[in-house]
């Protein structure tokens, strides 16, 4: 579906609060369950050790899974890696051709990893425009990308039937996010100058047909995130630095959540949709949902959150590039070290319980046998 420029909406910003107490939970996999299918060393893989970081009370493991099934490491970077909340997929891009048999292109690709057997496959529908997603059962891997002169949503599906669409969203730019599966997804699109305005457009979790909820006067970042069930929708004004929350049940839009006069910038809504991280200042804020309260979290730069809204993935205050990444458990306010070495991490990086964590670093001291000089994707996991 194209966007028309012309189109009016009717859509209004309310300070009204959600009425809303119905809570969808991600249906979480046991630890154990986890554990064993996800730090199974694969054949030729190198893996660090299990160690006990300081601060921790889990044991942990990292190992590189931008990699090859035999383990031979890529031959050019990779970046901007999601992790499934079950924990059993990772998707990626990488200028790498020896990721997958039969790759001999030089350009930048998006690829899934299954991480029980180490097989990757390539998603080679467009060149991808940012980071691929996974939606929030794991099931679709999509992109943005270019689609004549317009920007399109690619998908494709990773079950038997593995077919793929391109959902055009935008004639000039566009951002999106995924919830469960093609029923829940948001976009933000804006159009050619002299056309300033852009458009946040859900599909309505009741009908599955696009609605547009908030025209933002400014081409700034909208960056939306929604929950799985596709009832929640947080995204910022980047132009007037303000966060706004969205419930289908009340079909209003709530904001800025952060208090008049404060500037603020979205990290990410979890994706059961009960907490929405926000920056303000040097300070990370995990505001819940229900409540309208917020969890102030200071001197840390929030990068993502788990699926539940419990684990926040962090990095020290006023960083903008890589640096190390530490977890907390907001409920007891443990910190575990994700790694010491300059790192980035993306939104969806961490599994549910925050038993995962995916990263890209360019440091060759991370585990055993890099030498290839690259940007590569890691995972943490915590035992």
């Amino acid at each position: 579906m194209t966007v028309n420029a012309n189109e009016n909406t009717n859509a209004n910003r309310s300070t009204s609060t959600s009425t809303s107490a119905t809570r969808r939970l991600r249906a979480a996999l046991s630890a154990a369950m986890i554990c064993g299918a996800i730090t199974a060393v694969l054949p030729g893989a190198a893996s660090a050790e299990p160690s006990a970081d300081a601060g921790s009370v889990r044991p942990t493991a990292v190992e590189r899974v931008s990699v090859a099934a035999d383990g031979t490491q890529a031959n050019d970077d990779s970046s901007g890696a999601s992790i499934a909340p079950a924990g059993h997929r990772v998707v990626f891009t990488s200028y790498a051709n020896n990721l997958s048999p039969g790759d001999t292109g030089r350009n930048e690709e998006a690829f899934v990893r299954e991480l029980a057997t180490g097989q990757n496959r390539k998603f080679g529908s467009g060149y991808p425009v940012g980071p691929p997603m996974l939606s929030s059962d794991g099931e679709i891997v999509a992109h943005l990308g270019y689609r004549y002169n317009h920007m399109a949503l690619y998908q494709y599906s990773l079950g038997s039937m593995g077919w793929w669409t391109a959902y055009t969203c935008s004639i000039h730019t566009c951002d999106a996010a995924m919830g469960e599966g093609q029923g829940q997804q948001a976009f933000s699109v804006s159009f050619r100058h002299p056309e300033t305005n852009q458009r946040v457009e859900i599909r309505r979790p009741d009908t599955g047909g696009l609605q547009t909820i908030d025209v933002v006067h400014n081409r700034a970042p909208i960056r939306p995130s929604i929950s799985k069930d596709g009832t929640r929708l947080a995204y910022q004004d980047g132009g007037e630095k303000d966060v706004f929350l969205w419930d289908w049940s009340g079909n209003a839009v709530t904001g800025p959540i952060e208090g008049p006069g404060k500037a603020a910038e979205l990290v990410q809504l979890s994706d059961e949709g009960g907490k929405a991280v926000y920056l303000s200042g040097s300070d990370t804020y995990v505001h819940d949902t229900a409540s309208g309260t917020a969890q102030h979290v200071p001197n840390v730069k929030g990068v993502a959150i788990d699926p539940t809204g419990r684990y926040l993935l962090h990095t020290p205050s006023g960083t903008t590039g890589p640096a190390p990444l530490t977890l907390r458990d907001l409920v007891t306010g443990t910190d575990e070290t994700v790694t010491d070495r300059p790192a980035s991490a993306e939104v969806d990086a961490v599994s549910s319980g925050g038993r995962h964590v995916v990263f890209q670093s360019a440091a060759d001291d991370i585990v055993p046998g890099d030498t290839n000089g690259k940007t590569d994707i890691f995972l943490r996991t915590f035992h």
